[in-house]
């Protein structure tokens, strides 16, 4: 087990710890360094860096000014020990993504390998990645993607 923090980027203020979490295992810390976002008490950060400082997992992250959190209206149907991932279609402009699937996965590789994935295949078609996320407000992973 180990220890993660998301610092925030901002060096003249010494990188302050938003939040921290003791006792992560490593393929969770593998699942978020593969995020390109984190949304946390409906705020959006982006992430800018990741690093590992004396034995500690810290990701970097800054408000993001471009993004904003979702409410969807459909809710994330827990599933008892899975990792859960929605696919949704991203839309440049759009205010709601689409949902097009929900991956629900037991083993963390198999989850950490869709998150990294440039391009999966759903529904007969090829989608590629624009970004992922971690919604710890609604626990789920999100892999953001346009139709190729």
């Amino acid at each position: 087990m180990a220890r993660m923090e998301y610092r925030l980027l901002d060096e003249a203020r010494g990188y302050p710890v938003l939040f921290y979490y003791d006792n992560v295992n490593k393929d969770e810390v593998s699942l978020r360094f593969a995020c390109d976002y984190l949304v946390k008490g409906h705020v959006v950060y982006e992430k800018t860096s990741c690093a590992i400082e004396n034995g500690t997992y810290v990701i970097y992250v800054k408000r993001s000014t471009e993004e904003q959190a979702v409410d969807y209206a459909e809710a994330v149907s827990a599933r008892w020990g899975s990792i859960q991932i929605e696919m949704r279609e991203y839309q440049e402009d759009a205010r709601v993504y689409p949902l097009v699937h929900t991956f629900y996965f037991k083993d963390d590789d198999d989850a950490l390998l869709h998150l990294q994935s440039d391009y999966l295949y759903v529904n007969g078609r090829e989608w590629e990645k624009t970004s992922a996320e971690v919604d710890e407000d609604r626990q789920v992973y999100v892999y953001y993607a346009k139709p190729v």
